[in-house]
């Protein structure tokens, strides 16, 4: 399940000036089923409906679009083709791909992750039960809004390759919720003497594949404690996530089994649909996975996990939030930070979307609030230091 945020502040705002999407899939009956779902809020718009890649560029030479929804298997020109394509004309636009709960499927997604999408949405199987499927439509809208909001506060609709669209006037960019604006960001001071933690705990949702490659990367050799990892993801998508992560960052990563001891040096994802918590057993500590209700509309949700680290590690414990919707880690961090750990979060800059992260640092839970390319060099600094 993924994490949903409620009606952000200035929907009014947005109503007068829909966000553009597209639809790109080579069943008309499914482009339709999706532009209903999508024209059913009135913040969206669908501006293009085509049926393969090569059609879905030749619209975003002609007219500003905010959030593609992209299927990966068509005629012409497949989805994984034209990604790159279309991120080249327009770099600003978001591409969430829509793929099937298969290992073939959360494969191909996630090399779409890493080739600029920005986000993906597991459709049902067979198009009775996307017609009925009320989760996959919330889940479908939450995400394009929450993107084409992220897109259009970063200014994303004045394009130099589209000068030649005919607009009525320039857009402005969607007013930014107060309590979400950067400038209130107040970090925590470091504790005066900083020893190397005990256990590492990332929380990441939209856009966060990507940034745990990049994280990650800079953590192989060297990195003794136990690294906890809550991605917002489905069942299988999380095995897929967890072989790449092993691939490319060079760190043994597996997905959580329950009763499993931490071993150090080891990367541990929550699977998907399942809770990762932590217990103590004996002198040890062994991981703990349950379907116990899910959080912030998630499961697998990062509140959990950070709420039994605080327990059990407390200030011996290292979190950080990676970009992603919502305010999931918000509460768990806090309960880390009040037992003495430390929590670093990602910038606004540099996530897809500034929630998660935007959620701990405006909360005053952050004691470094990081551009990406630097959180894994912070990682490392401090698990590898010694007591001052």
């Amino acid at each position: 399940m993924s994490d949903i945020p409620g009606k952000p502040a200035g929907a009014a705002a947005v109503a007068d000036d829909p966000h553009r999407v597209m639809v790109v899939d080579d069943s008309a009956v499914i482009r339709g089923l999706l532009s209903r779902a999508l024209e059913g809020d009135p913040e969206l718009r669908v501006v293009a409906s085509v049926g393969d890649g090569q059609m879905a560029i030749n619209a975003l030479t002609r007219q500003s679009i905010d959030v593609i929804v992209l299927d990966i298997e068509m005629p012409v020109m497949d989805g994984l083709t034209a990604i790159p394509k279309l991120v080249a004309i327009d770099p600003a636009v978001k591409i969430i791909m829509a793929s099937t709960l298969t290992l073939r499927g959360a494969e191909v997604s996630m090399k779409a992750l890493q080739s600029g999408a920005a986000d993906y949405v597991t459709k049902p199987s067979s198009t009775r039960e996307l017609g009925a499927a009320d989760s996959f439509k919330r889940e479908l809208v939450g995400k394009v809004k929450a993107l084409a909001a992220s897109a259009r506060r970063a200014g994303s609709r004045n394009r130099p390759s589209l000068r030649n669209e005919r607009v009525a006037a320039p857009l402005a960019p969607l007013p930014r919720p107060r309590s979400m604006d950067p400038a209130a960001v107040v970090l925590r001071p470091m504790p005066a003497v900083v020893t190397p933690p005990d256990i590492i705990a990332i929380g990441s949702s939209t856009g966060g594949p990507q940034a745990l490659f990049e994280v990650l990367s800079h953590l192989k050799g060297g990195i003794r404690q136990p690294i906890l990892i809550t991605q917002h993801m489905p069942a299988t998508f999380t095995t897929i996530l967890a072989e790449h992560i092993t691939r490319q960052c060079g760190i043994a990563c597996a997905e959580a089994k329950d009763g499993e001891p931490l071993v150090g040096g080891r990367i541990y994802l929550a699977p998907g649909d399942f809770h990762m918590t932590l217990a103590t057993r004996g002198t040890g500590t062994v991981l703990s996975v349950n379907k116990d209700p899910p959080e912030n509309f998630c499961r697998p949700a990062v509140d959990p996990m950070m709420r039994t680290i605080a327990k059990i590690y407390g200030r011996r414990a290292f979190a950080i939030i990676l970009t992603g919707m919502g305010q999931d880690g918000m509460r768990g961090c806090t309960e880390l930070v009040a037992a003495g750990g430390i929590v670093i979060a990602q910038d606004e800059p540099s996530s897809v979307v500034w929630g998660m992260p935007g959620a701990v640092s405006t909360a005053g839970l952050c004691s470094a609030v990081l551009p990406l390319r630097e959180i894994g060099p912070y990682i490392r600094k401090i698990a590898l230091r010694t007591a001052a």
